[in-house]
């Protein structure tokens, strides 16, 4: 049996992913159907031959660099699959600072990625922007690596992706037209540290917020330890100046194989949980300050009639410190007093 055939034969969304793949390969090159030239104020690429990459996304979202709220169960810390695409530079998949598409909504908010899809394939069919699409498995964990394997040529040069976190209302992280083309030369290595984005259709402050549709819909915006500023946002650090880097990619450039695409289809455990030392760097300890709620109003002023007495208010911990952070302040405050009404 032919083992490339018996890999398509997998069900699934991954097999749409290789099927839509190649079908587009094929339409643009098998048909003569010459993409269309990049539009003129962005760089020409004239790098006479494709090229290939091998792509890894390592998550670095742990406990220590995000304690606040962090997810440990139902579910747990953890990637989406990445879904990615080769492109001109006249198409983009999500734009900082634009509204986010029904594909991107649908992708960030429920993982579903069926609608984006075939945002991506009607892109290709109606200005040639697109070249191929590509996808890794999802990471069971913060920490973990996928891989994958893709090609551009010159008048496709350009990388985007998209990654869920989860869970999330509509975050995610990901890279918007990077061009591997330098001149007529492909770029041997690029390595870029990663940053949550809210996509802007659902206002959840925190990972495990409920659905909560933002009407009118906001733009694509990055989030940083500062913004959004409600107390309550998952990532909001105000003793930092900046979030550490939460996911890493890392770009190859590889040998050319005979594969149009090499699209990992099944997840592997080194997918899923890191060994040895994939995780290289080094370890980022976030302070998280003590959190209390307001006081309560003063109690009963308790005491004998003609004699001063002694009234009580409390507060709760909203968040417990760690990593160094402020300790909590006294839960408890009281005051004297003098009772009313005595007789």
């Amino acid at each position: 049996m032919d083992p490339k055939r018996n890999t398509l034969s997998t069900s699934g969304p991954l097999q749409h992913f290789a099927i839509v793949t190649l079908a587009l390969t094929l339409s643009f090159l098998g048909h003569g159907v010459h993409p269309m030239p990049v539009p003129t104020e962005a760089p020409i690429c004239t790098a006479s031959e494709t090229a290939h990459y091998s792509l890894t996304f390592t998550g670095k979202w742990t406990q220590a660099a995000f304690p606040k709220q962090y997810p440990v169960y139902r579910p747990p810390a953890q990637w989406s699959n990445l879904i990615g695409v080769t492109h001109s530079s006249d198409y983009h998949m999500w734009q900082r600072n634009e509204f986010a598409s029904n594909g991107v909504r649908e992708f960030t908010e429920k993982g579903e990625a069926w609608t984006l899809i075939k945002e991506i394939e009607a892109a290709g069919e109606r200005i040639q922007s697109v070249y191929g699409i590509f996808s890794a498995p999802a990471v069971v964990g913060g920490t973990g690596q996928m891989h994958s394997e893709f090609e551009v040529f010159a008048r496709h040069s350009y990388l985007s992706f998209i990654v869920r976190i989860v869970p999330s209302p509509d975050w995610f992280v990901g890279v918007d037209s990077l061009d591997l083309c330098d001149g007529d030369r492909w770029k041997e290595s690029v390595s870029l540290e990663l940053f949550p984005y809210d996509a802007g259709t659902d206002s959840g402050f925190t990972f495990s917020s409920p659905n909560f549709e933002t009407i009118p819909q906001d733009k694509v915006t990055q989030i940083t330890s500062s913004f959004p500023s409600h107390p309550a946002n998952s990532f909001f650090y105000p003793r930092l100046k900046h979030l550490p880097p939460i996911a890493k990619m890392t770009l190859t450039k590889i040998k050319k194989t005979n594969q149009i695409i090499s699209l990992p289809l099944e997840p592997t455990q080194s997918n899923q949980l890191p060994t040895g030392n994939e995780i290289e760097d080094t370890l980022i300890n976030t302070p998280l300050d003590c959190e209390v709620s307001v006081w309560s109003p003063w109690g009963l002023c308790k005491g004998k009639c003609g004699d001063s007495g002694v009234q009580h208010r409390t507060r709760y911990i909203l968040m417990q410190p760690a990593n160094n952070g402020a300790a909590c302040p006294p839960l408890e405050e009281e005051k004297k007093c003098f009772p009313d009404n005595c007789l």
